[in-house]
């Protein structure tokens, strides 16, 4: 079965298609002005599990995945304590804390993550196309982009544009030749009334004008939002890609805008499949730093630790909204410690001497069997991680029944199982199974325990009871077990 996918594009079910051996994905990335949350998390996780499907299918893949560092909602965090007193230093910052929390989250590395602070002269020389073409024209030392001269415009969210004109901001009119133009370059810097609209209430306003200016032929000013990412994306990856990753949010405008400034200004198709990740969603409302009713990504993993996540977001299709709350998360624990424990188990019963060669379990081995075969129908149906995830959960049910009912094991059966956790679960779904069974991992991870218990019994001896508990406690966060006796503290990991 070949992969097929929802292309936003047309509306339809498409078989797809690439260029040859080689796929060429652009994600739509995080504008850097606060730490990431679950929600912006998910579209990564996706954007991953594409990323990590199509390389399994033995697609080369070219992945690209911008950080906006040049936004108001940046520049109006100047000057907060210890984010820095420039637009640059604040969105260091939060790129440094994305960055963590995208290694936390196991996610593979793109090919590169462009900034837009970066890639100004490509903006510029992109604006200057459509300017020469006819595209764009300059206001007051601002830059428009002409939807008119589109013919094609609204065809990615089917909206037409004159619905989109009856609609527009009276407020936007005076600069513009049409209600629905756009912004490809603004004038000057960031004023302090549009830097108020984003900054904290306790927090005194700023004075003057703020963030980075860099010059152009029409004056100093700032990119758009729109123009950044056809210009990021067809420096890196030409003016075609196959795959274009996004939140369900960006349809319109973002999206819409893009390809039409991609299109006017190369008369080349911008984007042959637009894939859309749906919201996730707390208490009825989308997860979103303005409403206050999010979770940062470093307090998740803290709690529940990277595997489980991934669990999480395994449960429903990129093209669904997903629902986070409690029970959710308790699932996706509930569901992790089966696979992990099935995986266990599955490993002891291959290494025991009860793992024999010439034992046959034709139940186990139709299930390993059945279950790649149904994982990659399930991958290659739009990517539909849910039924994947449910492949894998009947693989660690066989499992369990095979290693309860049997005296003696189908070694190759239980090694073909092995194999399918750490190709299926491990290499596509992230998951990572084995980790606590490699040996050298585990004694290094038992002197630095034992170096610990060795400052906390110091501590304890220097009277510094509180700080030998604190040690014990964080221990514990981990996933090690203390106990004390007489003859000193012992430990396991559980």
């Amino acid at each position: 079965m070949t992969l097929s996918v929802t292309n936003t594009l047309t509306g339809a079910r498409e078989e797809f298609e690439s260029h040859g051996d080689e796929v060429l994905l652009y994600v739509c990335g995080l504008t850097v002005s606060d730490d990431a949350h679950l929600g912006h998390a998910r579209l990564w996780m996706h954007a991953d599990l594409m990323h990590r499907w199509l390389e399994y299918e033995g697609y080369d893949v070219r992945h690209v995945e911008n950080f906006t560092d040049v936004n108001e909602k940046i520049a109006a965090r100047i000057g907060e304590a210890d984010l820095g007193d420039d637009e640059a230093t604040v969105a260091n910052h939060f790129v440094s804390d994305v960055i963590r929390d995208m290694r936390g989250l196991n996610l593979k590395r793109a090919e590169v993550y462009p900034r837009v602070s970066e890639h100004i002269p490509e903006i510029i020389d992109l604006i200057e196309t459509l300017v020469d073409r006819g595209h764009a024209y300059e206001s007051n030392g601002s830059v428009y982009f002409d939807v008119s001269t589109f013919d094609d415009y609204g065809k990615l969210s089917n909206q037409k544009l004159e619905e989109l004109e009856s609609h527009a901001d009276d407020g936007e009119r005076s600069e513009k030749r049409n209600p629905t133009d756009f912004a490809l370059w603004k004038a000057g810097a960031v004023t302090p009334e549009t830097a108020a609209e984003h900054r904290h209430a306790d927090l005194d306003p700023l004075t003057d004008p703020c963030g980075q200016t860099w010059e152009s032929p029409w004056g100093d000013g700032r990119p758009g939002w729109h123009i950044e990412c056809s210009a990021m994306s067809m420096t890196h990856l030409g003016e075609t890609i196959d795959i274009h990753v996004g939140g369900r949010d960006l349809v319109f405008p973002h999206h819409e805008n893009e390809i039409a400034q991609s299109e006017a200004a190369t008369g080349a198709q911008f984007a042959r499949y637009w894939l859309h990740v749906g919201l996730l969603q707390t208490d009825g409302d989308k997860m979103s730093s303005s409403l206050g009713n999010f979770f940062y990504v470093a307090d998740a993993l803290d709690e529940f630790g990277v595997d489980v996540i991934r669990t999480f977001y395994l449960s429903t299709a990129y093209g669904s909204e997903q629902t986070y709350s409690e029970e959710t998360i308790s699932e996706a624990e509930e569901r992790w410690n089966r696979l992990e424990r099935a995986y266990e188990a599955a490993a002891e019963a291959c290494d025991s001497p009860d793992a024999r060669t010439k034992v046959e379990s034709e139940t186990l081995r139709t299930a390993v069997a059945e279950t790649r075969e149904d994982f990659r129908a399930a991958m290659n149906d739009d990517f539909n991680v849910r039924e994947a995830m449910a492949e894998l959960l009947g693989l660690a049910s066989a499992v369990n029944r095979h290693v309860a009912d049997v005296d003696e094991y189908d070694y190759r059966a239980l090694r073909e199982a092995i194999e399918t956790f750490e190709d299926l679960g491990g290499d596509v779904f992230g998951l990572s199974f084995g980790a606590s069974g490699d040996g050298g991992d585990v004694s290094v991870a038992e002197d630095l325990v034992q170096l610990v218990l060795d400052v906390r019994e110091a501590e304890r001896e220097a009277g510094n009871y509180e700080r030998a508990d604190d040690l014990r406690d964080e221990l514990t966060a981990l996933g090690v077990e203390v106990e004390d006796g007489e003859d000193g503290a012992t430990f396991r990991f559980e």
